[in-house]
């Protein structure tokens, strides 16, 4: 029987990665709220507790992403080279065929496919898909950074170069409690906690944990953020106490 707490949890991790990867960046006050409840439940692994397996020495073959730019070259028909951009449906339109999904290929798998497309309009075609640009490489940064929104992915990107890129950390927020959330090969999101407050300072095992395409990287608010608003909505507000200093006393990383 599954678990329900893990149950809910997938959903909202579900819910995030979908969100993220429309370009949605303001996470709704009750899906926050409903992660919380759901952590206290259910075991988030470290990302030095993952046990991968070792790299391969030649990495898999890059796999065209919408948005990208293709060359498209014909060796005896220079007539029909062409620049195209991979739609958001994944398809590229070329002439004389129909349209052709190139997202989730190859280039040699594109080629391929191309080279037996044109066979019923070319003697012998020689053709030759090269990626000019890629844009599918990212990862979205939210949650307490000063810019939310996707960062272009670069070889070898860790979560803190991300949050960097993202405009670094707020004051408000708990690098401590950083969190991946990357799909799976069940194609299911995967939540993985990174401790970014030591990586500042190059002593964490997890100082290294490389992104991938797609990954989500959440900095939570910290306790005393929470109490800060606690203290405007419910006391200020409520109860009009105006120009008094009620806010909690905080440095960078802890309670003073």
């Amino acid at each position: 029987m599954i678990n329900p707490s893990l149950k809910r949890y997938s959903i909202i991790m579900s819910a995030l990665y979908n969100w993220a990867k429309r370009g949605i960046f303001i996470l709704p006050f009750g899906i926050i709220f409903l992660l919380i409840g759901c952590s206290s439940t259910l075991y988030i692994p470290k990302a030095s507790e993952l046990t991968t397996a070792p790299e391969p020495k030649d990495p898999p073959p890059y796999l065209i992403q919408p948005r990208d730019q293709l060359d498209i070259k014909f060796f005896y028909n220079s007539e029909l080279n062409e620049t195209v951009t991979v739609r958001p449906d994944g398809k590229i339109s070329l002439q004389l065929i129909d349209d052709v999904h190139a997202a989730g290929k190859s280039p040699s798998q594109l080629d391929k496919m191309l080279t037996q497309a044109y066979t019923k309009e070319l003697k012998e075609p020689k053709i030759t898909v090269i990626v000019r640009s890629f844009t599918g490489q990212q990862v979205f940064v939210g949650g307490e950074v000063n810019t939310q929104g996707l960062v272009e992915l670069t070889t070898g990107m860790t979560p803190l170069q991300a949050v960097i890129n993202a405009g670094g950390f707020k004051e408000t927020a708990k690098p401590e409690e950083t969190i991946i959330i990357r799909k799976g090969a069940d194609k299911r999101p995967h939540p993985i906690r990174v401790d970014l407050e030591a990586a500042l300072y190059g002593n964490s095992p997890e100082k290294d944990f490389q992104l991938k395409t797609f990954d989500i990287v959440y900095v939570p608010k910290s306790a005393i953020a929470k109490a800060n608003k606690f203290v405007e909505q419910y006391i200020e507000k409520l109860f009009l106490f105006r120009g008094w200093d009620l806010s909690v006393s905080y440095d960078k990383w802890g309670v003073e």
